[in-house]
């Protein structure tokens, strides 16, 4: 009795740490998202600035991941040559900076609502883009599939109320280039054997996106902010802002490791309807009816992809265990035959 009490005592605690890290999760992804729209709205805080904004985050994260990793030895580094890093992870970089800025602009035309519901074609993006590079594999009923979930977003952008073109292009363009860079890190780090936990991502990707980001802010932003000569640093949000948006990426990390990357898409989902939510209630955008119909069918199709992609991973797992266990059978049944033959030989060894 003990015993099994003790086994339920321990799956308890294993689901409460579970729900934990996914509410840590959510809570600093839902912060972020608003914070980044507090600070750029011209409504707001006023400060439209994307690019400025994005390589502050980039600094102060790859400033913390550098304290982490080469000073606290928290995580322990991974060994890249040079040839390596200019050939996978500076590409990867290079998406990594223009997903960022495109989506942070975003926050500036778009209700919180409507880039929420945008984001729903991340998965469509993504396996677009890995049957261009064959990595994944054309399938009739997942594109169906794929084809939903844009006709619910095209619903939800045709009832949206504040629709801007050029807000919808922005973002658009972020799901895109951050589509792209999933798949290049699966062609050009995982095939290599390099795997990189969020804050070794960080440490290697984070300069690289502030110097990516350097040249377009030189001509875009500096001119501008260079003109402002009243704004002034604030420390304090833009402190505050940047450490939600390292504490986001040790929370992606606690969230992956101590559960799976299906638990945080599963909890993504969630987040996005807290944050609709949450934007018509507490910022006041306008969620239309039919945004929300529309919004619904495409996250029906997203549940149904992400429920796809379990079975798959299920039941590939299934055939993995079924191949260990007939090799196992393999092995035992041959070490049996060698003892019966060497009996058998010794058998007739002692008759003769």
């Amino acid at each position: 009795m003990g015993k099994g009490g003790s086994l339920s005592n321990s799956v308890i605690k294993k689901i409460f740490l579970s729900y934990t890290y996914v509410a840590i999760w959510i809570f600093l992804s839902f912060t972020v998202i608003v914070y980044n729209k507090y600070i750029l709205d011209k409504k707001m805080y006023n400060w439209p600035f994307p690019i400025s904004l994005t390589m502050i985050h980039m600094s102060f994260c790859a400033t913390l991941a550098f304290l982490l990793i080469k000073v606290f030895k928290f995580v322990e580094p991974v060994s890249m040559s040079r040839e390596v890093y200019l050939s996978s992870v500076v590409p990867i970089g290079a998406l990594y900076s223009l997903s960022l800025w495109l989506s942070n602009s975003a926050y500036i035309y778009l209700s919180v609502s409507f880039i929420q519901m945008l984001k729903a074609l991340m998965p469509v993006a993504v396996y677009s883009i890995g049957v261009l590079f064959k990595k994944e594999s054309f399938k009739s009923e997942v594109m169906i599939n794929m084809l939903s979930i844009s006709f619910g977003v095209a619903v939800a952008a045709y009832g949206e109320a504040r629709f801007d073109s050029w807000g919808v292009i922005l973002q658009l363009g972020a799901v895109a280039f951050e589509a792209t860079r999933l798949v290049m890190i699966q062609i050009l780090l995982t095939s290599k054997g390099i795997t990189l936990n969020p804050i070794t991502s960080l440490y290697y990707v984070a300069p690289c996106c502030f110097v990516f980001l350097l040249v377009p802010w030189i001509f875009v932003e500096f001119p501008v902010l260079k003109e402002t000569s009243s704004f002034h640093f604030d420390f304090v949000i833009f402190g505050t802002n940047s450490l939600c948006a390292f504490a986001l990426n040790l929370a992606v990390f606690l969230l992956v490791g101590k559960t799976s990357a299906l638990t945080m898409n599963v909890a993504g989902v969630v987040k996005d309807w807290l944050l609709i939510a949450f934007s018509w209630s507490v910022i006041k955008d306008t969620v239309t009816p039919i945004n929300l119909f529309g919004y619904g069918l495409a996250f029906l199709g997203v549940a149904y992809y992400n429920h796809s992609k379990l079975q798959a991973l299920k039941a590939k797992d299934t055939q993995k265990k079924a191949n260990q266990a007939d090799e196992e059978s393999g092995r035992l049944l041959e070490e049996r035959e060698l003892r019966e033959g060497e009996g058998t030989g010794k058998k007739s060894e002692s008759q003769n």
